[in-house]
């Protein structure tokens, strides 16, 4: 029959891709390409950690002034070594903002190429998907840079504390003269700051690879769906796997619209996407992006039942191959919603049979 072309209605709708008819809807209808933003490189610490310094001392001569003078020393040391790693920080951050800025750069304009449409499987962009992919693991490596001085200024934060803690049980000490004390409460002073400096510098710092680790994780998953877009032509936007899961799904809400609620569908009740498999290319995952987006909009918890469904009995009466088919079909479905970034534990698949239908389908409920 002569084929139409396939509209996609959001909830309670079918789509045919040899041709469907369209009902009202309560989601909006997207009538181009989806728009990226993407997920903006994080903002990292500013903060510039330079200690006081030490105050210089005379000697006293006594057993309480020597021991003074090493922890003097031994605070000096321990400040020199918090301006290297600090200059080691400022350093990693200005790189990390580079390399951030130059994979965001890229994706953005792989982006701004599949908004305007062009070729499934385009070279050039799968090359750029490639360079992008190697941009991402540098900035991962950035992270274990991260972490590595983290490590470093931690073992610090505990020889901070430890000369604390011997600077304050010097004032025991007998022998001692008015000039120790004197010179052991100035230092007490300098270690205390030195160590509060080390602990926001590794609040800081553990901030800085907190927002990294997630910023990349977010963005392995919108690169997983951008392969899926360059392998298609087509944009579709940033992974479902950074939606945020809300509370309990509103059930009044969702009965309101037709809806099941928190239980799944009922029987009888309308897929949020129907796709008939009757010729042998169906496009199908650029509707299917936008119903789920649509849908995980207004139901952030949402699961989705992936149903093949096939004919019971072919012509003749015997077991049709078309019920094996539409099995491997939602399989394929299933991996589409993968790549979309929906998580695995939210997509669940069966199969069944229909009398009503005459070539394998997928339909895609809302659970």
């Amino acid at each position: 029959m002569p084929l139409r072309k396939p509209r996609l209605v959001l909830v309670a709708a079918v789509l045919a891709l040899a041709g469907c008819d369209s009902v009202g809807s309560p989601f909006p209808s997207l009538s181009g390409p989806s728009s990226y933003s993407g997920n903006q490189p994080p903002e990292l610490g500013s903060t510039y950690f330079e200690p006081s310094g030490v105050s210089p001392g005379e000697p006293t001569g006594t057993f309480v002034g020597q021991k003074v003078v090493g922890f003097r020393q031994e605070l000096g040391a321990l400040q020199t070594a918090i301006r290297t790693q600090n200059e080691q920080l400022q350093n990693i951050r200005n790189k990390t903002i580079q390399d951030s800025q130059a994979y965001h750069e890229n994706v953005a304009g792989m982006n701004a190429r599949l908004q305007v449409g062009t070729t499934p499987g385009n070279p050039v962009l799968m090359n750029r998907w490639e360079q992008a992919q190697a941009q991402l693991n540098t900035i991962n490596d950035d992270i274990i840079l991260m972490n590595q001085l983290s490590a470093q200024i931690t073992t610090n934060s505990a020889m901070a504390n430890y000369l604390l803690d011997s600077v304050r049980a010097a004032f025991s000490l007998s022998g001692a003269v008015d000039e120790d004390h004197r010179q052991l409460r100035v230092l007490e002073d300098e270690t205390q700051q030195t160590v509060v400096l080390i602990e926001r510098l590794l609040k800081e710092l553990s901030q800085d690879v907190a927002r990294q680790q997630q910023y990349v994780s977010n963005e392995k998953q919108n690169l997983n769906t951008l392969a899926l877009a360059i392998k298609n032509g087509q944009l579709y936007g940033t992974s479902f796997a950074n939606r945020p899961i809300l509370g309990n799904a509103n059930a009044g809400n969702m009965a309101a619209y037709g809806l099941p609620g928190p239980g799944g569908f009922q029987a009888g009740g309308q897929p949020l996407v129907m796709i008939r498999f009757d010729r042998g290319s169906v496009d199908y995952e650029t509707a299917l992006y936008e119903a789920v987006n649509n849908a995980l909009a207004r139901y952030p918890n949402a699961s989705f039942q992936v149903v093949a469904v096939g004919p019971a009995i072919n012509a003749v009466g015997q077991a049709s191959p078309n019920t094996a088919q539409a099995r491997l079909y939602a399989e394929r479905v299933v991996r589409s919603l993968q790549g979309m970034g929906v998580d695995p534990n939210r997509i669940g698949l069966s199969a069944t049979s229909s009398p009503a239908a005459q070539y394998p389908e997928v339909h895609v409920l809302l659970q």
